[in-house]
């Protein structure tokens, strides 16, 4: 017999689809065999059903051949069974159909299939499969337009719908690493409906930082940045433009011009002397061994004083405190909106990458955006109508003293480019306060040799203490303020390192990664301030291994000022305790797990004891 099945026929029931002949008896199914093992020539009506079987197994071979080459593409071992199935049975089918007709269709699939296929598949099934099987395909074929020729950077291969946010987890920038571990330094993602870039090298921070600042320096459009910053209109989440060069301008020129920073140097020389003061008290009116919670009541206190005197003109909490009325009227409520907007400003939201789902709130951090953003508008209102009362009241001798009267000012300012508006004001004035909140041995012998010991140490004094710098540098290195840097989005088509990147593309610098890159640092789990002595390295985004602050144009604006605040607390806290874990505690279990965020902070507020080391008077 010409071209018969390799395998005995199977029982007539066993059809590989649902077609008129599916259904005959088994007596129909022997008569069949029967003809075929006779070689009877077939009939006019019989040759047209053979002709329409011949089309199925053409397509079935069709669907086949493109599932199998959809899972070779997607990187799966065996290209699915519905694939390699639909291949192997039309390529089978269109043999003996294309022949000289001695085979029944029906009964050389049943001989091929009848081990494979339990039972008859019904109509609906037969289409189901079908449909599934040309919704891959078609998937394929889009992800390859996608594409269209583009040399992307390497990265894992994209869910459908997610993409690749099944691989993120509660601490983006630990995922992230662990993935550039493996795709390497520049890094394609997909996160929902977006592509996203990220470099994890000293080399790819220039790159995207500097080189290519101009067109990587836009933002995208998120809804932290919509609900909480009035619309985008604050410096950080601000889109390139007329608008944002000029609040670039006026933060550089008027909010922190070296003339202002230095005028508030006595703000922050009272604030961390009330610091000392507090931890004194709590060092001395306790039993020694009772540890405090150095951030959650000290710490806290300090950053938000400094910052509501600095921008709001007055001492919102703590000792002497000049008012406790408005929306805010607690330290904690204070603390808590703060937290929330920072936490809310740096998640991953659904709705920021899959648009589509943007309406229904999954995770429910459009509703939280909102509520926070409300609280701050009645708090930013109550400091402005306030501002406008002294105004009216001074007259002609009114006369800026903090940072809201020079806003304030400005907007009135006729000259302007764009008219910064009440809008404008309350938006930096709120990027002002929750910005400034965030900001061993070798050390205390620094100070007390260039200090000593009969008076506090102060700003002029930070330039000749290289290992307190060194100590702020190691801290940042390891535990980076903004570990993931505000991404940037593509203003234009671009090539990087010979990849392309596309237009729209989010781009992320990975700090965390740098600041444990092997080849840059010796054993970077450790921390050793010594690295940096005799360094260069400095903080100022110049150094790209070390980009506390951001770099480029989109640089934090206010560094200077934070890193002031920053070098003169942990002097004075250095130069007048001596600190240690409470009893029992060793420092492997000292925890040190993050909430990620705008800015990552501790989970749990570390617990130390204080005792003081200089003379009492010193302290009151």
């Amino acid at each position: 017999m010409q071209g018969s099945c390799p395998e005995p026929p199977c029982p007539p029931k066993m059809s590989c689809w649902s077609n008129p002949m599916a259904r005959r008896s088994p007596g129909d199914g022997r008569a069949d065999l029967a003809r075929v093992t006779t070689g009877r020539s077939p009939g006019g009506e019989e040759l047209r059903r053979r002709r329409v079987e011949l089309g199925r197994c053409r397509a079935w071979q069709t669907l086949g051949t493109g599932g199998a080459e959809l899972g070779r593409r997607r990187g799966v071992p065996r290209a699915s069974g519905g694939a390699n199935l639909g291949r192997a049975v039309g390529a089978k089918l269109v043999r003996w159909a294309s022949g000289s007709y001695q085979y029944d269709v029906e009964l050389c699939i049943n001989a091929s299939l009848g081990r494979l296929l339990p039972m008859e598949l019904s109509p609906f099934a037969t289409f189901l499969a079908m449909a599934l099987t040309a919704t891959f395909l078609l998937l394929g074929l889009k992800a390859r337009f996608r594409r269209g020729g583009y040399n992307l950077p390497p990265g894992p291969r994209p869910w459908p719908v997610i993409g690749n946010f099944n691989l993120i987890g509660e601490l983006p920038h630990r995922s992230i690493h662990e993935l550039s571990r493996r795709y390497g330094e520049l890094m394609h993602l997909r996160f929902g409906s977006f592509p996203v870039v990220v470099g994890s090298s000293v080399a790819m921070a220039k790159l995207f930082l500097k080189t290519h600042d101009v067109v990587f320096i836009d933002r995208p459009r998120t809804a932290s940045g919509k609900h909480t910053t009035y619309n985008y209109a604050d410096i950080t989440w601000a889109p390139y433009g007329a608008y944002w060069r000029q609040a670039r301008r006026i933060c550089i020129t008027e909010l922190f011009s070296v003339r202002r920073i230095a005028s508030f140097e006595h703000i922050r020389a009272d604030e961390v002397h009330a610091l000392v003061r507090g931890l004194f008290v709590a060092s001395t009116g306790r039993r020694r061994v009772a540890a405090v919670h150095l951030n959650r009541d000290h710490l806290s206190t300090l950053n938000m004083n400094v910052i509501t005197r600095m921008v709001l003109g007055k001492r919102f909490f703590g000792e002497g405190a000049d008012a406790a009325e408005g929306p805010v009227a607690s330290r904690a409520e204070f603390k808590s909106m703060l937290d929330e907007l920072l936490v809310l400003n740096g998640v991953l939201s659904v709705g920021d990458w899959i648009p589509w789902l943007d309406w229904m709130d999954l995770q429910g951090y459009v509703r939280r955006m909102k509520k926070v953003g409300k609280i701050f508008d009645e708090f930013m209102e109550y400091v402005l109508d306030e501002n406008t009362e002294r105004r009216q009241r001074e007259g002609e001798g009114f006369v800026a003293r903090d940072m809201v009267d020079v806003l304030m000012e400005l907007a009135d300012d006729p000259t302007l480019e764009i008219q910064l508006g009440r809008v404008g004001v309350k938006a930096f004035t709120q990027d002002l306060i929750a910005g400034g909140t965030e900001s061993s041995s070798p050390a205390t012998e620094e100070l007390d040799r260039v200090v000593g010991g009969d008076r506090w140490v102060n700003e002029k004094d930070i330039p000749h203490l290289p290992y307190v710098e060194a100590i702020i540098k190691e801290t940042m290195r390891m535990h980076p303020i903004v570990p993931l840097l505000i991404p940037r989005v593509a203003r234009e088509d671009a090539v990087v390192c010979g990849y392309d990147i596309r237009k729209g593309t989010r781009v992320f610098i990975n700090m965390w990664t740098i600041g444990r890159d092997p080849e840059l640092w010796d054993s970077p789990e450790e921390f050793t301030p010594e690295r940096f002595l005799g360094s260069k390295i400095d903080v100022k985004g110049q150094d790209f291994e070390l980009l506390p602050f951001g770099s480029g144009r989109r640089m934090c604006p206010g560094y200077s000022l934070g890193l002031k605040a920053i070098q003169l607390s942990l002097a004075t806290l250095l130069h007048g305790f001596t600190w240690r874990l409470p009893e029992g505690m060793t420092k492997e279990e000292l925890s040190m797990e993050e909430v990620f965020g705008l800015s990552t902070t501790r989970k749990y507020p570390l617990e130390v004891v204080v005792e003081p080391r200089l003379p009492a008077h010193l302290y009151k």
